[in-house]
Parts: structure tokens; sequence; C-alpha cells
């Protein structure tokens, strides 16, 4: 059952976490400059950041509409005011385990929203494996967002039909994954500690299985990515898992606009025009982007070792310091003698401003999806610096598959506080994607994948095509 005047109209539903929430919100701006009817549901406190990054769209004449459902942080045992995964983090497993009750108690409020305005379909966060059941008592289909890409989907499903890692002697020795095509090399180390240990029965233990299941009974799953970066992912996933999947990505590539690039997720810590005008004074490919996302956490040692080796290094630099509030005191000392040898930004960064600027030669990543892609699509080769979630598939990806990188040499999964990493093997990552031996090949390959994507999303590209299928199959009917 479509809209009443048959225009098609999607539920967006993303998980309360920048990383899960600006590719949504970039999906359903895409959706909506096709013609479509979007609504973003979210909670409260997540509502004002969307709504800024969504004006343009609105100003042009697209239909982007939020709406809210109250978050049960009481209910759950959570502060007041704890709606977003980035104030949870930091506190240890007990609260995670609480935050994914509470995203649990959302059912009924979405069910409400779903009876009053059944929408012709509703794309939903993989960590709502609920909504699964919820859209079908409307029978409404329910697409799956991962957020994450086909390689990474595809070896965490091999790690789990074949478990490798159960069949080496110790944390430290490489496996195969099996059946993945590429010879991708892991260690138990690696892996999330989910996989590591015989899971207790917890809230989070109990969401992952739930998101697992609730995938095969889906409609399908939306992919942030392009054919032409992992083809062979794609088709493994299509035709060997057996997955419905449409990849309409790079998100990001839907905000033209300074403003719109700027303005996604968080409000910047530094003005955009600032930022630009001090990336205009440097040479092409002189200055190396620091920055590991929204959740992961340095020591002050750590960040020590970083300013050390960006000093040795000698290149300009962009640093984007985010660290615990036990630290601040402890790394000031640090930063401030670094100040004036580059770009320090304590906070916010416009990230995707930032690398498709000429300027910038080389990107050191945690290797989260939303950076790696952003990366990609602005031809950038990269200094690999894993953490946590599957940011050491994306790491192999990037470095043995699409050659375009240098892995820092982080040894261990260790959940958003990074590992101990010292200033040498950092300064020798950056100095190898900013002036190595290898390095104009490497930033030679990147920009031919920048160029990809983005003919990806043109007319007749091939993500242009997978999503006017997706669009086909759910638009409303007479």
């Amino acid at each position: 059952m479509g809209s009443f005047d048959n225009q098609l109209h999607i539920f967006f539903f993303p998980f309360m976490a920048h990383g899960h929430t600006i590719p949504t919100v970039d999906m359903a701006k895409l959706f909506a400059s096709r013609g479509a009817k979007t609504t973003i549901i979210t909670t409260p406190l997540n509502a004002p950041s969307i709504s800024k990054s969504i004006q343009t769209s609105r100003n042009l004449g697209f239909q982007i509409d939020i709406r809210i459902l109250k978050f049960p942080s009481a209910e759950a045992g959570l502060p007041e005011g704890c709606e977003n995964l980035d104030f949870v983090v930091s506190n240890g497993r007990e609260m995670l385990d609480k935050f994914a009750v509470a995203t649990t108690m959302l059912q009924e409020q979405l069910e409400k929203l779903l009876q009053e305005c059944h929408p012709d379909c509703l794309v939903a966060d993989m960590f709502f494996p609920w909504a699964t059941d919820a859209a079908s008592k409307f029978g409404i289909p329910r697409i799956v967002f991962h957020g994450i890409s086909f390689f990474s989907m595809c070896a965490a499903e091999c790690i789990r039909l074949y478990e490798p890692h159960k069949k080496v002697s110790s944390d430290s020795e490489t496996f195969v994954i099996p059946s993945l095509p590429g010879e991708i090399k892991l260690t138990r180390n690696q892996l999330p500690d989910i996989l590591r240990q015989d899971p207790a029965d917890t809230a989070l233990t109990r969401l992952m299985k739930g998101v697992k299941e609730s995938e095969l009974k889906s409609f399908g799953v939306i992919v942030n990515s392009f054919y032409e970066l992992e083809s062979d992912y794609a088709d493994f996933y299509r035709k060997e898992l057996g997955r419905r999947a449409w990849h309409i990505g790079p998100l990001s590539l839907c905000n033209r606009a300074i403003e719109d690039k700027a303005q996604s997720g968080n409000k910047a810590s530094i003005n955009e025009h600032e930022c630009l005008k001090w990336l205009y004074s440097k040479k092409p490919d002189s200055v190396v982007y620091i920055c590991f996302g929204t959740l992961t956490n340095f020591t002050a040692a750590q960040l020590k070792e970083i300013a050390v080796a960006l000093e040795a290094s000698g290149q300009q630099f962009i640093w984007v310091v985010r660290r615990e509030k036990k630290e601040e005191r402890e790394g000031e000392e640090e930063e401030e003698r670094m100040e004036g040898k580059g770009l320090i930004i304590r906070g916010w960064a416009p990230q995707v401003l930032i690398l498709e600027h000429e300027a910038i030669g080389g990107f050191v990543t945690h290797c989260g999806w939303n950076s790696t892609l952003e990366g990609i699509t602005a031809g950038k080769p990269m200094v690999t610096w894993p953490v946590a979630a599957e940011q050491f598939y994306n790491e192999k990806f990037v470095t043995h598959v699409l050659k375009i990188g240098i892995e820092v040499g982080v040894k261990h999964w260790v959940k958003f506080h990074g590992d101990d990493i010292k200033s040498e093997a950092i300064e020798k990552a950056i100095r190898g994607i900013m002036e190595g031996e290898d390095a104009e090949e490497m930033r030679s390959r990147a920009r031919n994948f920048g160029m990809m994507a983005r003919e990806a999303v043109e007319k007749d590209g091939s993500s242009d095509s997978d999503f006017n299928a997706l669009i086909d199959l759910i638009k409303p009917r007479n």
C-alpha cells in the first residue's frame, strides 16, 4: 500500500551514533532528491543535528521530515539525556548493554508510527533487528543498513561460518579467511572480543544474534559502496552467500554544496572557511590529515607518540584530537608544542571538505567505513590504524585488496581506546604514504578509485543503476 498520492514514502531509522546517522541521513537526502518522500526517525537529542544537515535539501523543496521517538533512558537505567552511543562507549560494557536494551524498547513507538503513516518501505539500521518483525506486521518491507562494506560483511560471515580463529594455536598466529576471495590473513587478536571469547548471555550478544537472524528475514540490504570498488565481494555476497543487496554509494557524494559537506554530523569545531584558507596556502599533496573518528580515544602517552612522529616526519598536518576528559590536562602541553607546525582541531572536523582538498596528500585513519570510503572517494592514500568494530577488515581491504595504504602496525582489537603504537612506526608509515618510493603509485591508484566513485553515482553509473533497480522494487503500484 503506497501513500495517498502514490508518491514513494520511505522511513529511515538510523542507529543513535554519528557513524550510523550520517550515511543514513545522506541516504534520505538521496531518495528525496529523486522525488521520494522521506521521513527520518530519531530521538529528541539527536534531532537538532539531523535537522541542520537536511536544511539545504528542504530549501530546495525536497520532502524530508523528522519524526521523534522518546528514548527510554531512565527505563533502561541510563542517565537522563543519554541518547547517543558517543556518550556511552567510555563507560564500559554495562552501559553498552543498557543502551542496547533501551533501543529494543523503541519498538512499540515505531509500530504506532508505521501504523499511522504506512510508508512503502522501512530502511532501519542493523542494530534494530526487531524492526523486521515490526514492519512485517503492517506488510511493509524492511531493508537493513549495516553501514559497512561488502568486503567486511563477507569477511565476517566467512569467519562466522568456518571459525578459522578456532583452528590456530595462539592469538597471534595468522589464519586465512576461508572461502573469501583474496587470501586475506588476520589473527585472533584482531577479531572482535565477542568472537575471541565464549560470549556470556548479555544484551549485546543477544542483539548481535538478532541482527543476523533479522537480516535473513528482511527484504534485503543497502550498502554504502560502489560496484567497481569491490566487485568480487559484491558478487560473493549476492551469489555465494545468497543475499539480496543494492550498492548506492558513496552516499557522501549527495552533498554538493560546501555548507552541506561542512554540516554533516556535528557542528565543526573550526570554521570551514578558516580551514580551507589554511589549506589553500599549502602545496598540493603536502599535508597529512589525521583523524580517528568520533568514538576512538587515545591516552596522553599515545597522543605524545603521534606528536613526536609528526614532528620527526617534517610533514604539514591537520590533526583532529579527541581524548577522554581525564587525559585533557596531561596532553595539552604536547599539543601546544605542535601549534604552529600544523592545524590542530579539537572536536568535530569538516572531514569531507578537508579530504577533498588538493593540499591533502594522505590520511591517517581508524578505518571506520565512513572515513575509509570518504578517503577513497577523495582519492587519498591512507595510513591504517584500526581500533574496533570491523575496522581490521577495512584495513586489509585498503592495504591488501586496493593497495592504497600502509598499515601502522596495530596488533590488537581494543574497543575504542587505541593500541600502543610507537612514534617510529607512525613516522615511517606517514613518510611512506607522503614521500615513500611507492607513494606516487598509491596516490595514482587512489585517485583512480576516486574517479570511479564519482562515475558510479552519475546517470547510468553502477550505483545509479542499482538505486533505480531498488526504487522499481519498492515503489507503490497503481
